[in-house]
């Protein structure tokens, strides 16, 4: 990946996703400041976020399997850099 250190963790995030699934709607919140002190916080102030996208790409898909395409796409951040991630995905027309 083409991303650098220096980028907020949001924007990568809304990009990784933006080129793996070319959503239709897609939100990025850093929910970081409400774990301030609990484990998982390194102190960046980038460590837990939730994502809202709604994706082509989900249609048929189960829950799990939706959430696997998203974690595909931020595998190496997953591993690195977030702590948790919440992911509400949903295919288009989907409420």
């Amino acid at each position: 990946m083409t991303d650098t250190a220096t980028q907020p963790l949001a924007q990568i995030i809304t990009a990784r996703l933006t080129a793996a699934l070319d959503p239709t709607h897609l939100v990025v919140t850093n929910d970081s400041h409400h774990h301030a002190g609990h484990l998982g916080d390194d102190g960046t102030g980038e460590s837990h976020f939730t994502v809202e996208v709604v994706s082509p790409a989900f249609a048929g898909l189960s829950r799990v399997a939706r959430q696997r395409l998203v974690n595909q796409a931020l595998a190496d951040l997953l591993k690195t850099r977030i702590h948790a991630l919440a992911i509400r995905a949903r295919a288009p027309g989907e409420g």
